[in-house]
């Protein structure tokens, strides 16, 4: 019988603990297990082979050992295996030698159907068997002697006997196989058997608890003993559904990789033990260089399964142990559980180039894939997973302007662009010092002039350079880690804005600008569920505003993102529309509530007759298809006024008011309401287009 936790099948070197440790069980072992077939001839119990009730528990046994029991969290070789119960079973039933016997026969099936190594096999049957014996002694020591002639059916008031005989099984079970895998990862044994003990314990002790009720059963009827394979099944099912269900929500849909949910949960792990045994752990962020423009050229379809053959390499290339993930988009990365020197990181690092710089053919075509690696090192370059992002986040930036293809974070190297790197470096300080505030513009109705919405632009209030418009740092912030936080402190800030407006009866909606790899990030619809709740604002208040080039590049990838807000009721505005080739198809099937003419067709409108039948066009797609238009960039009375005779609803722009502070754009309410006495537009009922 098998323990899950076994060991691999490269065999330990000769003379090495591992080996002694192996020898030694393994003879102790078989020699216990020869003793035992012995007794079992010489008592005269040939007879049970032709017994149907050996035959039926043998069956489930064998499908027992065939088939883990793998549960969420949890790999093949942590799962526990329903063969435990039958075999224990057999041994209250029959006694330890039939046990023994019936384990060994397992075992050996299992291991010739997997063409497992020699020295495994025998190392889990000799394991087994001494788990058995060790049961069977503390039975005997209870006065309690199954046999095949005298078989023993458990009654409640031996239960104690039966649960010292299960402890005895588990552990010894339990503590040689922990040791046979600690000496084999060389890992400290007491520190590995504490990690494996809670897990371990509950399943194995679960499925020996059930053992006496199958004991009783065998006493009454063979076919009764059949009826145990119905919860087996159930059992199977619902663990299958449920590993079914966390792998879907913890792996990427596309490549199948673990996704950066399961990444920083496999960090904090990584790190926690780094700390505790004083090693490091490395992490790798690699970014496909111009892979937008193999995309963007030949087809998503095409960039997909590009995609694909790249994540097969990179899985391929890295470690045992090692985790490669996918961030999103282009951008991977592998995490380096333990790692010596930064000298074995470059050295993953390196491999994993050269496996990408094969040429891939796809649809007959060849590519070549060049990637930058960043190197960040747990405890020398970041003391949390998220510092250690942000450090290779700066290496892999580093290596792409150094051409180098790999660069170790480097905290106060000269490199080209120091100011862009210094100012990465000030994104995250800026935030907990507070030094990012909000400037609302107004969107107006061009039919009336009432204010028909706000938008939400973050300013910088850097206290060395000054102001900084978003133009200087948003772009460096999404090409790194800080960018999720950045926008949480966007969304907590515009709401908490929105909700003292509605409390001052001003129940204006607010956009929020968010990158794709906001979208790309699956916490971004909870961040807005919480906050929402925490401030009693309804979803209809909010509008997520993102690019339509960004979203037309990355619709596979954000759709989790984008089904989320739709759950929540949040809808979204599409900028830059005209300039991003979204299909007709593709806005029906996105929560889309307005859309905001680029500016580049807004200049000039009245002058130029090419834009004003774009114009007109992007107005009329978007009037069929129910959403709001609005133009952005408008500077002039006159592009107002076509704009208006065009039929778009609203316009943003100069002409009608620069980004303002919050005090400004409260005052900017109050003296529209007071201009318009007709209600602002209600964020839970709003405006239809106009036509």
């Amino acid at each position: 019988m098998k323990d899950p936790s076994d060991t691999r099948d490269i065999g330990p070197r000769i003379g090495s603990p591992l080996w002694t440790f192996f020898t030694v069980v393994t003879v102790a072992g078989l020699g216990v297990l020869l003793a035992a077939l012995h007794g079992l001839l010489a008592a005269g119990a040939g007879g049970l082979a032709s017994h149907g009730l050996l035959w039926v528990l043998a069956a489930l046994c064998l499908l027992g050992e065939l088939k883990p029991i793998v549960t969420p969290g949890k790999s093949v070789p942590d799962a526990g295996v329903a063969s435990v119960t039958f075999c224990f079973a057999a041994l209250l039933y029959w006694g330890f030698p039939v046990a023994a016997a019936l384990g060994a026969v397992v075992t050996l099936i299992v291991a010739l159907s997997g063409r497992e190594a020699l020295f495994r096999c025998a190392f889990n049957v000799a394991q087994a068997t001494l788990s058995l014996a060790l049961a069977g002694a503390v039975l005997a020591a209870c006065h309690i002697h199954p046999s095949p002639r005298r078989p023993w059916l458990p009654a409640g008031g031996e239960l104690g006997p039966v649960g010292l005989a299960a402890l005895a099984y588990f552990a010894v079970n339990f503590v040689l196989v922990g040791v046979a895998v600690a000496l084999h990862e060389r890992t400290p044994v007491l520190a590995t058997l504490r990690q494996a003990l809670p897990y371990q314990a509950f399943v194995n002790l679960a499925l020996l608890s059930a053992a006496p009720l199958v004991a009783v059963v065998m006493g009454r009827s063979t076919a009764l003993v059949l009826l145990f394979l119905l919860p087996l099944i159930a059992i199977y099912v619902n663990a299958a559904v449920a590993v079914q269900r966390e792998h879907q929500a913890l792996h990427d849909q596309l490549t199948g990789l673990p996704n950066r949910a399961l990444l920083l949960r496999r960090a904090g792990q990584a790190l926690a033990e780094a700390a505790r045994t004083r090693r490091k752990a490395g992490f790798l962020l690699l970014d496909l260089d111009r892979f937008k423009e193999v995309n963007d050229t030949l087809g998503h379809p095409l960039g997909d399964g590009l995609l694909q053959s790249v994540a097969h390499r990179l899985a391929r290339s890295v470690r045992p142990g090692d985790v490669v993930a996918r961030l999103g988009g282009d951008e991977f990365a592998v995490l380096l559980p333990a790692v010596r020197t930064a000298g074995a990181a470059r050295e993953v690092a390196a491999r994993l180039r050269a496996a990408l710089a094969e040429p891939v053919r796809l649809e007959g075509m060849s590519f070549e894939i060049k990637a930058s690696v960043g190197i960040a090192l747990y405890p020398d370059d970041a003391g949390t997973v998220a510092g250690l992002l942000q450090s290779a986040d700066v290496a892999m930036y580093l290596a792409k302007e150094r051409r180098t293809g790999v660069e170790r974070y480097e905290p106060c190297a000269a490199r080209p662009g120091p100011a862009r790197l210094s100012l990465l470096g000030d994104l995250r300080r800026g935030i907990d010092r507070g030094e990012f505030e909000l400037h609302y513009q107004p969107t107006v109705f061009l039919a009336g002039g009432r204010t028909a919405g706000m938008e939400a632009l973050l300013r910088w209030q850097h206290p060395t350079r000054g102001l900084i418009g978003p133009a200087e740092f948003i772009p460096l912030a999404e090409q790194s880690f800080i960018m999720r936080e950045l926008t949480g402190h966007v969304l907590r800030t515009a709401l908490r804005q929105a909700s003292d407006w509605r409390l001052g009866g001003y129940p204006v909606r607010l956009s929020v600008n968010v990158s794709v790899r906001d979208l790309l990030d699956t916490g971004l619809a909870g961040t807005v569920e919480h906050e929402l709740a925490a401030l009693s604002l309804p979803p209809e208040v909010l509008l997520v505003e993102v690019s339509e080039r960004a979203l037309s590049r990355e619709t596979i990838d954000i759709a989790a993102g984008v089904a989320a807000l739709r759950r929540l009721g949040v809808r979204l505005s599409l900028d830059d529309f005209g300039t991003g080739y979204s299909s007709l198809g593709r806005l029906s099937r996105l929560p889309v509530a307005e859309v905001k003419l680029d500016p580049s067709f807004v200049t000039g409108l009245p002058s130029s007759p090419d834009r004003q039948l774009i114009v007109r066009s992007l107005v009329d797609l978007a009037r069929g298809l129910g959403i709001r238009s609005v133009a952005e960039g408008v500077e002039t009375t006159e592009v107002a006024a076509a704009l208006l005779a065009m039929g778009c609803d609203a316009a943003q722009g100069h002409v009608f008011s620069r980004p303002l502070n919050a005090a400004a754009a409260t005052a900017w309410l109050a003296d529209d309401r007071a201009a318009h006495p007709a209600p602002l537009t209600s964020a839970a009922a709003p405006e239809a287009p106009a036509g």
